[in-house]
């Protein structure tokens, strides 16, 4: 997996990875492929939609997650980006075969 942008350790960081395109932030020094891969696919969704669309769509998602599931977990989880990237993070080859918007069919 080639990744092109910034890792950046943020010692207080409250998760353990975020992505803010172009940098991946991480609360350890070193992130496990995994969760790299994760945040790559964060970057890919937010490279498509841009920073303003992608993270005001995160946010109304989430809200509309936590009214229906009454649960901050639950309400995480169930966000049609988290869905994509956490079904897909294993999948190393995942973002060269990836479809456009392919987070829409996690709604």
């Amino acid at each position: 997996m080639k990744f092109k942008g910034f890792l950046c350790h943020v010692s207080f960081l409250w998760v353990d990875g975020m992505a803010f395109f172009p940098f991946i932030l991480f609360n350890k020094k070193s992130p496990g492929k995994v969760l790299l891969n994760h945040e790559c696919i964060h970057l890919r969704q937010q490279l498509e939609m841009g920073l303003l669309l992608f993270y005001l769509w995160y946010f109304i998602e989430y809200a509309i997650r936590l009214i229906q599931y009454r649960q901050h977990y639950l309400a995480y989880m169930h966000i049609s980006f988290e869905q994509e990237a956490y079904r897909n993070e294993t999948d190393f080859d995942y973002l060269i075969q990836r479809k456009f918007w392919a987070f829409l069919k996690y709604i």
